[in-house]
């Protein structure tokens, strides 16, 4: 049942049933609207309530409908808002916890409305790329006034239920409940009390004005143009609010409808709508099952107390779990001390953290030298160098020490988990965390499920990862698993393309326009050069015939490591991250292609695009194929919250969608004509191949 019928003397109550979070369904519509039916048959009924059971009044859309038929069938929610605003009967909206989008405007086609404190109010259709669609744009400014109104829509973020029952001239609420728990009744009562109101009071017909229209609203399109480059809606959403106040109602509607129509046609709203049902996919592990039982995560030990060790320790004090960190040397536990220390304070200087709660995290945090310390840990991850033998000496002194049951992660960045696993006799409790640089910062936790890795400890790792608000993405077990692996053919490709005639900044700027956060060479810098060249020396013994550009290498025989070093691809300033052109470099590039027997040509920026961005592609059809990732959206995630891939294309998988995989074959077969390339990587995956010839997408 999706909407539950009940009479309560002389007040009808519909309440929305539809877990987790009462998605506005199909079945949900219909039953509202043979609710509203019902009610005004029966002679006994005066009024009408409208509610939601469990944690929300109503989150809008279902997203289990998303792209199907049911989204839009008859009743759909314009249909359902039009039937409260025609009820001869006054209809309640009883909103409690949440009431966001179509949930909050369906409330606004009730009569009345009663809120309870706590309750989160938004319209958060811009994060979709979208406007609200149902009447939000025409009846929210006239419910709560031009100004707040356009506030909410453009940001698209919540805003408490008693904030906006404090505005002035407000006529969202009616009335604050003074419990969650009691609105029920209070609706009930307050339905009593407005039974006999004629005429019934509809948000359409109050006014919606701005006293200095044209200026308010040029005012907020350079504030909104500045803010969101890449994506039209938030300028869209002005548009609509203008319309309010310029236009009647219903053509107001009309106009509303349009530019929602239009905007769900964009790659922007298209890319974004993928990467919000994409977050929710990762989050899926095919055979383990919801319910698979989870292991306890009390206490965590962190060993190393670098930057790497420090910021992943920093994920679980945010959290309020304690943790305990592990070195070798006294003086590396202070300065890694001193760090978290350090970054902590600075959060309370900016006012980003209340002294209380910096006072509390320190609390949490403990460190010792010695491995006894850390036995009873339930998760202890091991963030050492990046070297086989380290880990196996960390791993077998772990495998002695740890108490049975406690969960051993790595967080390693390329090296093989079930080799890891191999240095104990509990491969079951070995797992991959592989947290992305500044771990305190970036969102991505790749989840590197080992060939014996429990499911129970799956089920746990992916729980906790949300409780430290980090978006995990499961990987199988591979060189580099599924960013590492990709990242390198882009940076092979930005290698290449410097030996047949970019500079480094070229490269930089052409792949900043398309929208990536930094362009590989100042990521290079960034990063550490040295840290590419430990892998290519790896590699150089593992694979004596994948090709490289040895402008890399050659950089780092020079010492220029990156910023770290002052130097790097570019130049830096000391105390300063700017990255000035060196001349240096320019001359050592020039000699190198000199000794090559190259003769530099012209490059496009849309050649530059390409092959950085379809060599991600292609790999990530391997990755694929091989079963590494479970799905392409895993792998888009996987790039827009680890690698800075522009949100607004979605990651390089749907991106490629839209290209359109034939063109993206095309583009391919063109790069192997280049005898400076490497013609073999630019065979299409067959799984690329396939889907082409096929006319399919990956999505």
């Amino acid at each position: 049942m999706t909407a539950e019928y009940k009479v309560h003397g002389d007040v009808a109550v519909i309440t929305m049933n539809n877990p987790p979070v009462n998605g506005l369904g199909h079945a949900t519509r219909t039953a509202i609207t043979a609710g509203l039916e019902q009610a005004n048959a029966d002679p006994a009924v005066q009024a009408i309530v409208i509610t939601g059971a469990g944690k929300a009044f109503s989150c809008g859309a279902d997203i289990k409908e998303f792209g199907s038929m049911k989204a839009t069938a008859e009743p759909n929610l314009l249909s359902v808002i039009l039937a409260c605003e025609n009820s001869g009967k006054p209809v309640v909206a009883a909103i409690h916890s949440v009431a966001m989008g179509g949930g909050l405007e369906l409330s606004l086609g009730c009569h009345y409305r009663i809120a309870a404190p706590g309750a989160n109010i938004a319209l958060p259709e811009v994060k979709l790329g979208l406007i609200p669609g149902a009447g939000g744009t025409m009846r929210l400014p006239r419910a709560l006034g031009v100004e707040p109104a356009l506030n909410m829509i453009v940001s698209g973020e919540p805003v408490k239920a008693e904030m906006l029952a404090q505005l002035p001239g407000q006529k969202l609420f009616d009335k604050m409940a003074s419990s969650a728990e009691g609105l029920q009744e209070e609706a009930i009562a307050f339905a009593r009390s407005v039974a006999d109101a004629r005429p019934l009071p509809l948000v359409r017909n109050l006014p919606s004005k701005h006293p200095m229209g044209d200026a308010y609203f040029q005012f907020a399109r350079n504030m909104v143009k500045g803010m969101a480059k890449n994506f039209p809606a938030p300028g869209k959403c002005v548009d609509a609010v203008e319309a309010s106040t310029k236009m009647k109602f219903d053509d107001g509607m009309r106009h509303e409808r349009e530019i929602f129509t239009a905007l769900m046609f964009t790659p922007e709203s298209r890319a974004l709508r993928h990467l919000f049902m994409a977050e929710r996919a990762a989050a899926k592990i095919p055979d383990v099952p919801e319910d698979t039982p989870k292991r306890e995560i009390k206490a965590v030990a962190v060993i190393g107390a670098g930057t790497m060790g420090g910021g992943i320790a920093m994920n679980f004090l945010n959290a309020g779990i304690p943790v305990t960190m592990l070195e070798m040397k006294q003086e590396a536990l202070d300065r890694g001390l001193a760090t978290i220390r350090k970054n902590y304070e600075s959060q309370v200087k900016r006012g980003k953290l209340k002294q209380d709660k910096y006072d509390q995290r320190m609390g949490l945090l403990n460190t010792t030298l010695a491995y006894e310390d850390i036995a009873q840990a339930d998760l202890v991850i091991e963030a050492v160098f990046e070297e086989m033998g380290v880990k196996q000496k960390v791993f077998e002194k772990l495998d002695q020490v740890m108490k049975k049951g406690a969960i051993l992660a790595s967080n390693t960045s390329t090296l093989d988990i079930d080799k890891i696993a191999g240095f104990t006799k509990r491969p079951q409790d070995v797992v991959g965390l592989h947290f992305f640089s500044p771990a305190n910062v970036m969102k991505l936790l790749e989840v590197v499920r080992g060939a014996k890795t429990g499911k129970d400890v799956m089920a746990t790792v992916m729980s906790t990862a949300k409780k430290i608000k980090k978006t995990a993405v499961v990987s199988g077990v591979c060189d580099g698993f599924i960013g590492n692996r990709m990242i390198e053919q882009y940076s092979r490709q930005a290698g290449f393309l410097l030996d047949e005639g970019a500079t480094p900044q070229q490269v930089d700027r052409a792949v900043e326009k398309f929208g990536f956060a930094m362009g590989p060479f100042r990521m290079g810098d960034l990063a550490g050069n040295d840290i590419g060249w430990a892998i290519r020396k790896r590699r150089a013994a593992e694979r004596a015939d994948m090709k490289y550009s040895r402008s890399a290498d050659k950089l780092c025989e020079l010492g220029r490591f990156g910023q770290k070093t002052g130097a790097g691809w570019y130049d830096y300033q000391q105390g300063k991250r700017d990255a000035i052109p060196s001349k240096l470099v320019e001359d050592m590039i020039a000699e190198h292609r000199k000794s090559l027997g190259i003769t530099p040509r012209k490059i496009s920026d849309e050649e530059i695009v390409q092959r950085l961005v379809f060599s991600l592609v292609n790999e990530g059809a391997r990755i694929l194929e091989d079963g590494i990732a479970a799905r392409a959206s895993d792998i888009d995630m996987v790039y827009i919250t680890g690698y800075g891939f522009p949100i607004h294309r979605g990651g390089p998988m749907l991106y490629a969608d839209q290209v359109g995989l034939f063109n993206v074959v095309q583009a391919m077969k063109r790069f192997q004509r280049n005898p400076n390339d490497d013609a073999g990587f630019w065979e299409p995956a067959p799984l690329l191949a396939r889907l082409a010839s096929e006319g399919k997408t990956f999505s």
